[in-house]
């Protein structure tokens, strides 16, 4: 079984870590956009996540020896190790739940705010709970100015979304009173508006107007309150689930029999990622039928023939899978406080946002200047807290 055992090899798998999990969401959102429907992506993403947790596990998990403290993963499989197990797949359904959500949240506050406030909420919740259970083997006078830096990057994140919204706001007033509010036209006009000649521009009000009528969540008129609030709710699952994989690792509740090793991170891993595989099939199977917040119903037959952006959800998957392990790689060597670290990944959803979605494309100088300063903050904090890594012993 191979352990990371060095800080550099801890913080190289963060950084990669970092990469992955900055990037699959941004795919998911371009396919929304392109009008996939929700369920079928993540029904899609779903399979290839757990896909990676499997290969983690019976290449990372297996290589070299097995002693009776390290065993191997297929030697756990068989241990009276359940109450760690459980531990491990508490924290896949508050991930499965905390994704799902954000798929949805998303379209309703944009990429690059989702990421933001969803990151804030684990870090001062998820990040103070890991440094307690790790048995504070972080440097507190870094690691919690840390915490302080993704705060302000937060407020910053906040006004960014503030100025851009009311950029947008004024672009949308710019055109005919009666294509406001994603209202479309008739006759000719509205067609051409619908199918323009040339491809709207960034930033531009038809751009926008181009986004609604193409993607599946419409979001014209719908309150911003629908979108907060979903976003809010993944930020505390987000929170809660690096805890609970530090739990299984570490059994700091004394929770296994006398004599039982505990989880190796690779076992951990797998218990960790079947749970979130089987509920989010059972929800967005029924999502399918019992569509929510407008979307059209579906069917498996529909989801098995729509194989348009297949590929795309597979990568989102395996992005995630991977980037989910080497989080964990890296917090059972350093600290699952310092790999919190990963969660400044909105600096990678962000550049995603600009190059792929355009957004804050023609916005004011004081987006501009907002957003520069959120990305500072966030390369700060990275740096910071990869900095409190400890050892653990």
């Amino acid at each position: 079984m191979y352990l990371v055992e060095s800080k550099g090899g801890a913080i190289a798998c963060m950084l990669v870590s970092l990469l992955f999990l900055g990037t699959w969401p941004a795919i998911l959102t371009l396919l929304e956009r392109r009008g996939r429907l929700p369920q079928h992506t993540y029904l899609d993403y779903t399979i290839t996540n757990f896909l990676a947790a499997i290969i983690i596990a019976l290449t990372f998990g297996q290589i070299g020896g097995s002693s009776p403290d390290l065993p191997n993963f297929a030697a756990q499989l068989s241990q009276n190790n359940w109450p760690s197990a459980m531990f491990a797949m508490a924290g896949g359904i508050v991930l499965s739940l905390g994704n799902l959500s954000t798929q949805y949240a998303w379209a309703f506050v944009g990429l690059s705010v989702t990421e933001v406030v969803t990151s804030s909420i684990t870090v001062v919740i998820g990040t103070t709970l890991n440094y307690f259970l790790d048995d504070r083997i972080n440097r507190a006078e870094i690691l919690f100015p840390g915490v302080a830096c993704f705060l302000v990057a937060v407020c910053l994140g906040s006004a960014v979304h503030s100025s851009n919204a009311g950029d947008n706001k004024a672009k949308l007033e710019s055109l005919p009173h009666d294509y406001k509010d994603g209202i479309e036209m008739t006759g000719d006009e509205a067609e051409q508006r619908r199918n323009p000649p040339d491809k709207a521009k960034f930033g531009t009000a038809n751009f926008l107007i181009e986004i609604e009528n193409r993607r599946s969540i419409k979001v014209f008129g719908r309150s911003t309150f629908t979108g907060l609030a979903i976003t809010f709710f993944a930020g505390v699952c987000f929170s809660l689930f690096s805890p609970a994989f530090n739990l299984a690792t570490n059994d700091q509740w004394r929770a296994l029999d006398k004599g039982v090793p505990h989880l190796v991170v690779y076992t951990a891993f797998f218990y960790f990622s079947l749970s979130c595989f089987v509920l989010a099939v059972i929800l967005n199977v029924t999502f399918l039928y019992r569509p929510v917040l407008g979307l059209p119903r579906s069917s498996l037959a529909a989801y098995l023939s729509d194989w348009d952006g297949r590929g795309w959800s597979f990568v989102a998957g395996l992005l995630c899978g991977f980037g989910n392990g080497l989080q964990f790689m890296g917090g059972q060597a350093a600290g699952y406080a310092a790999a919190d670290a990963v969660q400044a990944l909105p600096l990678v959803s962000t550049f995603w946002g600009v190059v792929l979605f355009g957004e804050y494309r023609k916005s004011s100088r004081r987006t501009y200047v907002l957003l520069g300063g959120m990305l500072f903050m966030f390369v700060a904090a990275v740096g910071v807290l990869m900095a409190s890594s400890g050892h653990r012993k």
